[in-house]
Parts: structure tokens; sequence; C-alpha cells
């Protein structure tokens, strides 16, 4: 009895595990390159819903819908083309990499671009204060001199 659920255990393994085909390729697949920048505006609107929801619910716009007009792609192109790019892990994984980089560099573009305005206004501020120090001790040496011009 024990022969025969271990027998019918393998074969129902041997069964389930039945290898994947690779999906068609589309007909109206997505260039790799194109693939990408789509994938990246992707992310780029996956992190602006996240924090700019409303705002952009506000202004009517549509994430997925600017997407695939932006790029003259449906939904469904996408979803396919999609689906035939991750079959290979590896080369799907590196386009997502590239996606990652640039993401990555822009970031640290706008890091340094919001320093700098940070130390322009820093230093607008500083100069500020010193003018408005200067106005008020020049205000103060013109009373004393002139409420010590009339003694």
């Amino acid at each position: 009895m024990k022969k025969i659920v271990t027998l019918v255990c393998i074969i129902a393994l041997f069964l389930g595990c039945d290898k994947t085909q690779k999906p068609k390729k589309p007909s109206n697949l997505i260039p790799k390159d194109k693939m990408e920048q789509v994938l990246y505006d992707t992310y780029l609107m996956n992190a602006a819903k996240g924090i700019k929801k409303q705002q952009l619910e506000n202004y009517g716009i549509n994430p997925e819908g600017y997407i695939f007009k932006k790029y003259s792609i449906d939904s469904l192109q996408f979803a396919l083309s999609n689906e035939y790019y991750a079959y290979d892990s590896k080369d799907y994984a590196e386009m997502i990499e590239s996606v990652k980089e640039r993401l990555s560099k822009e970031k640290e573009t706008y890091e340094k671009l919001k320093e700098e305005e940070e130390e322009d206004r820093n230093k607008k501020r500083d100069s500020i204060k010193k003018l408005s120090d200067s106005i008020k001790r020049e205000t103060k040496r013109l009373k004393d001199k002139n409420f010590g011009a009339r003694d």
C-alpha cells in the first residue's frame, strides 16, 4: 500500500511539474528600448501616485492612461510585451536594473539641485540679515549722532 501511495505521489509530481512554455512573441511587441522607457515612466508614475495621488486626481491625470498615450500603446500590448520580456528573467532583470540605475542617477541630480537651492536660500537669508543688521547699526548711529548734536 505504501508503495502505491509513493508511486501515485511521484506520478502526480511529474505531471504537476509541466514546463511552462515561452509566451509567443506578440505581433505588436514593444521594442526593448521603448519597453525600458515605459517601465521607467511606470516607476515614476507609481512613485508620484504614492506621494501626490490627490494632486494628480485634482489635475485629472490618469497615470496609466498618460503612459499609454505617451508611447502610443494600449494596455493589452503592454501586458503581452511585459509577459514576453519577463519570461526571460535574466534579460528582464537587466532591463529593470537599467531603469533603477537611471532613477538613481536622476535622484542624485535632483538631490544635488535641492542642496544648491537650499544653499542659495541660506545665502540670501544671510545677506538679508547682514543688510538688516547694517541698517539697524546705521540707524542707531544716526540717532546717537542726532541726539548728541542737540546738546
